[in-house]
């Protein structure tokens, strides 16, 4: 199972670019996202809409306390990876644990973040943007296995719309 931790989210600056982690968090994959910083009921009602519109099991969590939810996890035997432009190079295989926490940041990350890490992971060495990082991470995690996933309707609980991949147009269908 892998989890998201977003750190230091700010309203107004981040709800655009949070939500976009969590948009690109459920469809590569991951279970939830767990987030600090400054609680936002938008951001959550936001993801949960997602849910129900959309279909799946992806959940959304607040915490005061980002370390506190780190040592949580790896109580719970996760592996923690910081994906950061500083980190070890991504590889064509990633050869994470089971259960991995991926971290992800808004603002500056402090250097404490980088020595509670299990790894600290680059996808690239330039400036990029945390979701594009997130997205490529999580699709050479998840070995491609999420772009074939049908997201089918009767599969998960309160969809209420499925895409219906097309080459021209756009389909819909409600559930």
């Amino acid at each position: 199972m892998i989890v998201i931790l977003r750190l230091f989210h700010r309203v107004p600056r981040d709800e655009r670019a949070t939500s976009h982690v969590a948009l690109a968090a459920r469809a590569f994959g991951a279970k939830g996202m767990v987030y600090c910083g400054m609680k936002d009921p938008g951001l959550e009602k936001s993801v949960e809409r997602m849910e129900r519109e959309w279909g799946g099991k992806f959940f959304i969590e607040y915490t005061e306390d980002w370390k506190r939810t780190l040592r949580e996890y790896r109580k719970n035997d996760f592996e923690i990876v910081h994906l950061t432009m500083y980190g070890e190079r991504l590889g064509k295989d990633v050869n994470i644990r089971d259960n991995a926490l991926v971290v992800v940041g808004s603002e500056q990350v402090p250097i404490e973040m980088y020595r509670l890490a299990d790894r600290n992971i680059s996808v690239t060495a330039q400036p990029h943007s945390e979701i594009a990082a997130l997205a490529v991470f999580l699709d050479r995690a998840m070995e491609g296995r999420e772009l074939s996933e049908e997201f089918d309707v009767s599969n998960f609980q309160n969809a209420k719309r499925k895409i219906v991949p097309m080459k021209m147009g756009k389909k819909v269908v409600r559930g």
